[in-house]
Parts: C-alpha cells; structure tokens; sequence
C-alpha cells in the first residue's frame, strides 16, 4: 500500500475521546477539525481543535450520526482523513465506504472488516471455522429459539448480533423469562444498531472478561500490546479495567495474546482493534467478539506501554509500516482505569444528567485524566453519562490501587450524583484488592458496596463539614478573588456573637440525599482569614493557609484540608471533604425557588412517574387493564438505557398518560392504578 499524506484531519466524535485525538493531532502537527451538535458549542473539543464546524440541531440521528452530513463538512473543511473515536460512526461499514467513495482517508479498519465482526452472529461462525473456540450458542427470530426453549442450558445470555456496550444483553435464568427478554432485546437491538436480530449463549458462571489490544498495518504485521482485565462491570458496561489482568498465568496470558493476533492474521485485519474473551475459573477462554475501533480503555495499555495508540491509528492509515514489532514491545508496572460517570449507584445506576458546579482535577504522580471539561457545564441527557475516565500506573498491582485510592479522594466532580464513591467503595474492598472478581462483582457485592459508601460518609465529622462551608461563605468574594469595590464588601461581616442554624444533606447517600441534620453555630469572630465558631458545643477555628491557583487551603482545628465548595441551587453549597460531597444550607438565607430533583418524585403503588426525563418507547396497558405486581407497565428510554415501569402492587389501570413517542420529565404522572 502506497504512502499517503495526512494534514488534516477531522474528527468525527465529542467528549473527551474528541479531546484525545485532538491531542496526539497537535503533537504530530496535523490539522484538527471539530464537529459540534447545537448543544456542544462550547465544548471543549470545540475550543481546542484549530477548526470546528456545526452539525446543526435534533438528536444524533440528525448530528453525530449522520453519514453525509459529515462527509459534506470534511469536504467544505478540506481534510484528508476521518478519526472517528469510539461509538457513534466508529463501526460502521457504510461511513467507511463513504469515506472511501469521497476520497477521504478512514482512520480505522475497512469495511468488511468491520461487518464481519460487527455482527456477532458472522464472527461467531468465523471464530468456529478458524478452530478459535467459542461457547455453545443458537441464533434464530424470537418465535424459533423460544420453540427450543426445553432444550436450552440455562442459564443463558441474550445477545444483539450488531450489539455492543451491554446494549441489548439479557441473562435468562428459565424458560418463564425468554419471552420478554427475547421481545425487550430484540428491541433494544433495533433502536440501538437498527439490527433486531439476536442470539443467545450459555451463560458461563463466574466468568472473567478479558481482552486483548492489537495493532496491525496493511504489510502484514499483527502486534499484540498485551491484554486488560475488564470484570468490573456495571449493566454488563466497564467501569474499572486494569492491566495486567491479575488472573493470567504467563502461559494462558501469551496464549491468550497469541489467539488475538491469529484471529487478525485470518481475516486481514488492519488498524486498531481489540478482541474480547470471556475466562472461565479454569482459566480456559473463548472467543467473545471484536471491537474494529479504539477502546474507551485504551490509555490503560498506553500507561504500560508508552505507546501512543491514535498516533499508530494514523500512521497505519497513512499505508506506512507500524512503529514497532511485537519484540520491541515493553509493558512496565500496572495501570487501572475507572470510569466517572454522572450516575446514581444506589438506584440502579441511573443516568443523573445536571449541572456540574465545580470540576477539580486531582494533581499526583502516576495519574492520567482524559476528560473533556476545564469549566462548569451541564451534562446532557442526550449523550452517555461519563464525564471523565481517571488512569493510575504504579509499579505494581498494589501501589496501582493505593494511587487510585488517593486519587479518587482529590478528585472533585460536584454535579447531582456521580460514581466516585462507589468506585472508592470497589477501591477499597478486599475481594477487590484480593482480586476476588468475575464479571458479576457488582452485582453480587451492591449492598456491602452501598454500605461502604455510608459508612465513609458517615466517618467524617460533619462539624467540619459545617466550618469549612461557614469560612467559604462569609469569605467566597475573598476567596475567590473578586473585585472588591464595595466598602461593605470590603469590610465584610462585623456582626459577633452571630447564631445561625446550618443544614447538612447527604449523610447517608450522594449530594442530594433528603436526609439531614441540622446544626447550631455560634459566630465569635470573622475575617478574610479566619473563623471561630462554636458548633453543637464543640469550638472550631479555622485558618486560611493558601489562597491561589484554584486551590484554598486551611487549617481546622490543626489540621490541614482544602477546601472546595460550589453553588448549586435554592441557597444551597455543595462542600467536597475527604472524596465525599455534602449539601450544606445556612436556614437564615430564605430563597423561593425550589429545585424539582429525580428524588422529590417517587413512584407509590398507584402513581407512577418516569425515573428521569426521557421518551415513552412501549405503553403495555390501557385503561381498565387489571395488572398484578412485577407487570411492565410502560418502559421510558433515557440517556440509552431502558427502564421498566413495572407495578408495585396488583391493581386495576384507572388513567393512562401518556402515548409511545411521548417526551416525558420525573414530575409526569405515566400511569395511575387503583384498587
């Protein structure tokens, strides 16, 4: 394949794997082009890239995922090339071909690389003549695997055939569940890949997900960057990988390794790519699938390897040969990535689309933060919810874990809710720390989980909590270094002897917790430096020791903590203490506004509202319908996940409404019961 030349390229995706590519762009001094929908105009994609251009307004369909609108912008801009990142267009053989037909220069896999192991069903059958192994499975409509349903191995694992993502995957337990999971994954499939087709497999128990990151150029030359151990998983979806994978012997990781780059060779396969397996206690894998595009987790092999992957993306697509073979590959110590997302781990993990008031990276050795956001923003319900991914590298497993502990508590993301403590909480655990982890930790572990997260929040005094929002209140303009011209200003607080109540949520959950205990303060003194105050009997003073650069520091009662506090809404501050966030409120400053928040609506046996706003996909009752508990009542897609509204009690269907199509918010009543 002849050399070609790249000046230009654009980058067809957001978020922070728009942000990363534009990186490795600027150090090769290529030009980068960035695509932006309406409601990311301020992105910072947008800002870094040296050119962006709009994609208009409506949902993907309309932006991000519209084939020629996008080629028509790379042709007005001028590129030579198409990055597409990960989601989105990444794997899609009909925006390759289209490239391909406008002479643009796709930076990724071909085209029939990507149908044959985009669909599930196609790879699995190359995967069985090529001698890989894969586990026992059936493929059929929904009316021929539900006929076999005496004969199936339950449990099983429904799967979409152009799936990914955990989109569309359904564990059956027996043959009473494969109906409506057969019906609800076939759904799913079609609204998420516009494929309906499914297939099923037998579900191994305890199983390891594993994967293995290849690079491969169009000379003929396979890598392999060695494997990730992917097992921490949430809704089947990653949130903590890491590299090595602490379950591998030498033998099984290079065979491991090996099978990777033979499936490669087979099918011709150029670009970046990643073959998953699934590991069983025996250690015996099997083929799962391959993603044809960069990872979400890549940076952890790049933290290993000191390779730039995007950098190789490009210099494959270009026809030259790869940078490196598989003997000058050198992976040192051990890196793990979590995944932050805007999401709500105590309810199902719900997506919590808001406002983030406060974003603080945190500072150390052997950490790396891919993240699109240097400034308070709102994340969109239109988008997935992560917000960032928090890369640690030590030299060994242990230190691995001890920097993302440590990391994890200087990370600050004050937003409605986020998964940071629960990832402390997985951080934390022996069985993590033991590696005692399958694909089903989560699952099996939530509770010991949530309660971990109560109980660090519970270990930190709340009387500090309280002194550290009281010195950032009566001091936020000095703080923050505002232009103080007003004399008022200036002086300040001059009042002694002041007594206040102060409000503390989030004792037992994340920010917006209603639970509360309300504190009395006593003001002895105030200035731009200090506070003394005496809280619920108990003196505090507080002394400013660092004022600059984003960061205030102050001693309380002797010891030294930082203080990070944020606006939110209705008079109310969120605090960030020890890697936890509490919502704190002075009850002598009076505001009418009221924030409507997913918790102050709950669904009771008769009313029932969506979780979050979202869109009706199914109506499954009408009026007069008798429903018993358990029954689906209406299913609300939000921010790409499905959620079942099913009926606490049995009852009969008094008033539906809404219709499928409709756009609803938590304060809509979906369907009413009565007895």
């Amino acid at each position: 394949m002849p050399s070609k030349k790249i000046h230009k390229i654009l980058v067809a995706n957001r978020g922070e794997i728009a942000v990363r590519i534009i990186s490795t762009l600027k150090k090769l001094s290529i030009s980068s082009v960035a695509v932006y929908a309406d409601n990311d105009v301020d992105s910072m994609h947008c800002r870094l890239a040296d050119e962006a251009r709009p994609l208009g307004g409506g949902g993907l369909k309309d932006t991000y995922l519209n084939i020629q609108k996008i080629i028509d912008v790379a042709l007005d801009a001028g590129v030579d090339a198409i990055h597409p990142g990960y989601g989105f267009l990444s794997e899609d053989a009909d925006f390759v071909e289209a490239c391909e037909a406008n002479n643009l220069i796709f930076v990724g896999p071909d085209a029939e690389s990507m149908r044959l192991m985009g669909d599930k069903i196609r790879a699995r059958q190359f995967a069985i003549e090529n001698d890989i192994p894969v586990v026992w499975g059936l493929v059929g409509s929904v009316e021929e695997i539900e006929a076999q349903a005496a004969a199936l191995p339950y449990p099983v694992l429904i799967k979409a055939s152009a799936g990914g993502g955990g989109k569309g995957m359904h564990i059956v337990e027996d043959a009473s569940q494969l109906r409506l999971s057969l019906e609800q994954a076939s759904r799913e499939a079609e609204r998420y890949f516009g494929n309906g087709q499914i297939f099923i497999e037998q579900y191994i128990r305890n199983p390891r997900h594993i994967e293995v990151q290849i690079l491969a150029d169009h000379h003929g030359n396979v890598i392999h960057l060695y494997e990730r151990e992917c097992s921490v998983q949430r809704r089947y979806q990653k949130i903590i990988e890491e590299s090595p994978s602490p379950s591998l012997s030498e033998e099984r990781r290079q065979a491991i390794c090996q099978t990777a780059v033979d499936i490669c060779k087979k099918m011709n396969y150029n670009n970046a790519g990643t073959v998953e397996f699934i590991v069983d206690e025996n250690q015996n894998f099997y083929f799962l699938e391959m993603n044809t595009r960069i990872q979400v987790e890549h940076p952890v092999t790049e933290q290993r390897t000191g390779i730039d992957i995007v950098e190789e993306q490009i210099r494959i697509a270009r026809g030259k040969v790869m940078g490196y073979t598989q003997d000058s590959i050198v992976a040192n110590g051990h890196a793990i990535e979590c995944r932050i997302y805007a999401e709500d781990p105590e309810n199902n993990f719900m997506p919590a689309p808001a406002q983030l008031t406060l974003y603080h990276e945190p500072k150390m050795r052997g950490v790396r933060i891919d993240s699109s956001i240097n400034r308070p923003t709102v994340i969109s319900d239109s988008y997935d919810p992560m917000i960032s991914k928090l890369i640690c590298h030590g030299k060994t497993r242990e230190s691995a874990i001890e920097i993302t502990r440590n990391a994890l508590k200087d990370y600050i993301v004050q937003t409605y809710k986020t998964n940071i403590p629960y990832l402390q909480s997985i951080i934390n655990n022996e069985d993590f720390i033991n590696n005692k982890i399958d694909t089903s930790y989560c699952e099996k572990h939530q509770q010991e989980l949530i309660e971990s997260m109560h109980s660090m929040r519970n270990e930190i005094k709340k009387e500090d909590v309280v002194a550290l929002f009281l010195f950032y209140d009566f001091n936020k303009l000095y703080l923050e270094n505002k232009d103080i011209s007003n004399v008022w200003e200036r002086i300040g607080y001059w009042r002694y002897n002041m007594n206040i109540t102060v409000s503390v949520e989030g004792q037992q959950s994340t920010v917006n917790s209603q639970q509360s205990t309300v504190f009395n303060v006593n003001i002895e003194k105030i200035s731009p430096k200090s506070l003394k105050c005496n809280i619920n009997g108990h003196d505090y003073e507080v002394l400013l020791t660092q004022n600059g650069g984003g960061i205030n520091k102050v001693m309380i009662n002797g010891m030294t903590e930082s203080i990070f506090v944020s606006e939110t809404s209705d008079n109310k501050y969120c605090v960030h203490l020890m890697g936890l966030d509490f919502i704190c409120r002075r009850n002598d400053e009076l505001n009418d506004s009221r924030d409507y928040s997913c918790n102050d609506v709950k669904n009771n046996d008769m009313e029932y509202h969506s979780p979050m706003p979202g869109k009706v996909i199914k109506v499954n009752v009408k009026e007069g319908d008798d429903v018993k508990e358990g029954d689906v009542l209406c299913v609300v897609e939000a921010m790409k996940m499905e959620n079942n509204i099913k009926a606490m009690t049995s009852a009969k269907v008094a008033k539906v409404f809404v219709n499928e199509g409709d756009k609803v918010d938590v304060k809509n009543i979906l369907i009413e019961l009565s007895i």
